[in-house]
């Protein structure tokens, strides 16, 4: 519901008065872009016209939607486009909700598909909008809104401990995901600002205390940079730092952005990254993007029109 308008069990007159009165805080569809894939990248408006955006990823027999939590983002990763934007504001939870409606709506009306999954990867880190972020899965996953099962969402974040340890605490039933990207801190360091405050070590021991509290193998996320952390030992490190928990690797390759200096790793440095840790019976997955023609892709989004 986005208006007073539609609450038809209550007087015209009811209705009149809220709707003069008082407002409804929505992400309402600015635009739409189709990639050649059927990836489609939406910007969503917000009540004070900041932009927002989301992806509907569609595949034969199910639709992902990955949502946002923030306008912009505070992290500032060195090879990531929402970085350059900088931080407006926290999404309240019902602009986060907003959001995974219409990407279902929208899923249906474009393919005759149900929207099976839910990645909260979009703009801005959700960890440093904790409630509002939780409060929205919340309302996906019970009765009262859309009764989707937590074990379809995915929250990834950039390695936060202390909110690490409090998802832990507070029971979270979705999957966890870590953008990792380097398992040398002095790397990481140079492009995740983020890690000089909490450093690998403060991570691992965050990641641990969520396993050991919910049971659930977290994912990292590596994405490859081409002669920066693509070398056979990044893929030690990398392996050294995964036996301290359960988990799997994904495997992702860089998408090109006008606001990074970065490259894409070629194919042959990536088997040989991924055969290092496949010698060490470590779960990798290589994830391939998409949507990169309309700037959708994983890193892309910058509320840029292609």
């Amino acid at each position: 519901m986005a208006s007073f308008v539609e609450m038809t069990s209550i007087s015209k007159e009811v209705r009149l008065f809220l709707e003069n009165n008082f407002s409804f805080h929505v992400a309402t569809i600015d635009s739409i872009q189709t990639s050649k894939d059927k990836t489609i990248k939406i910007a969503f408006k917000l009540s004070d016209n900041e932009i927002v955006e989301g992806v509907l990823i569609p595949t034969e027999e199910r639709a992902t939607a990955c949502i946002s939590t923030q306008a912009g983002c505070p992290l500032a990763c060195k090879f990531c486009a929402t970085g350059t934007l900088g931080f407006k504001r926290n999404l309240s939870a019902g602009e986060i909700f907003d959001q995974v409606i219409r990407i279902k709506k929208l899923a249906f009306e474009k393919y005759q598909l149900p929207l099976t999954n839910i990645v909260i990867m979009g703009m801005g880190e959700p960890l440093l909008n904790y409630d509002n972020t939780l409060q929205a899965i919340k309302k996906i996953t019970t009765k009262e809104g859309l009764e989707m099962s937590p074990d379809r969402i995915t929250l990834s974040t950039a390695g936060i401990p202390e909110m690490i340890k409090k998802l832990a605490d507070d029971h979270a039933k979705f999957n966890l995901s870590i953008s990792l990207h380097s398992a040398n801190n002095l790397k990481r360091d140079q492009i995740m600002p983020i890690n000089k405050l909490n450093n690998l070590d403060s991570l691992v021991k965050a990641i641990s205390y969520f396993y050991q509290k919910t049971n659930t193998r977290i994912t990292i996320e590596y994405l490859m940079l081409n002669h920066f952390n693509d070398t056979i030992n990044d893929a030690k490190e990398l392996a050294k730092l995964c036996r301290n928990f359960p988990c799997k690797v994904n495997i992702i390759e860089y998408n090109t952005s006008p606001y990074s200096e970065y490259s894409k790793s070629d194919n042959k440095t990536v088997a040989d990254f991924v055969s290092i840790l496949t010698e060490r019976n470590m779960i990798v997955n290589i994830r391939r993007s998409r949507g990169k023609d309309i700037m959708a892709a994983c890193g892309q989004l910058a509320g840029k029109k292609t």
